[in-house]
């Protein structure tokens, strides 16, 4: 009797058990992949400044007769969120000044992306042939791949960098077609 109280006993957990995994593998399943880093930093980048997506639109090579015409530009920018009252001072890599503010961090800028065979100071596009893409800041001043753009100081709070994208005639032939390039930035604090 006792043999007969075990299998049922038994059989009964089986049935549990099978019922439980049956409820476990109804439905969709799913995984989460959660990354991150901590930084010690005055300021905070924005979700939406990490990864951006320029749309220059229609460029007409009208525009871009000659080597160094330039087609309309388009601004991006990078804005800044919880930036923390800090002594900040810079320095330029072009003139070497050094650059302070008792209250407000300062931070520089460097874009990296291949440069236009033809014109180094641009950066170079895939897809198309005598055009790069003109960096600069705010001020206008021209972007050097690689290198820490001139200083700035960012204000208590929130706010945004504004630098600019441009298309410029390059010296070799013109073709026409759709064109991409990936710009990559680091932020440098000092």
């Amino acid at each position: 009797m006792k043999s007969h109280t075990v299998k049922v006993l038994g059989g009964l957990l089986l049935a549990l058990v099978r019922s439980a995994h049956a409820e476990d593998i109804e439905g969709m399943n799913g995984l989460l992949n959660i990354t991150g880093s901590m930084h010690e930093t005055p300021c905070s980048l924005e979700m939406t400044s990490l990864h951006q997506t320029i749309d220059l639109g229609a460029v007409s090579a009208s525009q871009l007769q000659r080597p160094g015409d330039q087609a309309k530009p388009m601004s991006f920018q990078l804005r800044f969120t919880d930036c923390q009252r800090t002594a900040g001072s810079i320095r330029s890599e072009r003139t070497g000044n050094l650059t302070w503010s008792a209250f407000q961090p300062g931070l520089s800028v460097a874009f990296f992306a291949p440069a236009d065979t033809d014109a180094p100071r641009l950066v170079q596009v895939q897809g198309v042939s005598g055009m790069g893409l003109q960096v600069t800041d705010a001020l206008g001043r021209d972007v050097q791949l690689g290198s820490r753009g001139e200083p700035v100081f960012l204000p208590l709070g929130s706010n945004t960098q504004t630098w600019l994208v441009q298309p410029t005639r390059t010296a070799a032939p013109l073709t026409s077609g759709a064109f991409r390039a990936v710009v990559d930035f680091r932020l440098n604090y000092e």
